[in-house]
């Protein structure tokens, strides 16, 4: 098997992934996940494609993320891989859509407007 590549973006995350048969290594950034990751939530959010398909032990995967923060890069690596595995076997779409794997959400911060102190907050009215 060749190496697959995918892309999945979570906020201001983007994940390049690329997946080869291996031995279920997954390197983010040059580091280990366990490293790149300490929090096992963020981890188990990685390998939920891996896991409900049954695969964790059967691919490498390495990772280039940047932009957001930890838990927006953790969702948009999630998105990547279910995407590259859908390349890979195409049968196993439908059982990742329902899951939500393959769902972009885009719900992103909105902006801060001129003369407010935040994007919705006013400052106080006063009338006098």
């Amino acid at each position: 098997m060749e190496m697959i590549n995918a892309i999945g973006r979570r906020k201001c995350s983007v994940a390049r992934v690329y997946l080869t048969e291996g031995t279920g290594k997954i390197t983010i950034n040059k580091k280990d996940i366990t490293e790149y990751f300490p929090s096992a939530i963020l981890q188990y959010v990685v390998k939920q494609p891996l896991q409900h398909l049954g695969v964790e032990e059967k691919y490498d995967i390495k990772v280039n993320l940047d932009g957001g923060g930890f838990t927006g890069q953790s969702q948009a690596l999630r998105m990547a891989i279910a995407r590259a595995l859908v390349k890979i076997n195409a049968d196993d779409k439908k059982a990742l859509k329902d899951e939500g794997f393959l769902t972009r959400d885009s719900r992103a911060v909105e902006r801060k407007k001129p003369g407010q102190p935040k994007a919705r907050k006013h400052f106080q009215f006063s009338k006098r």
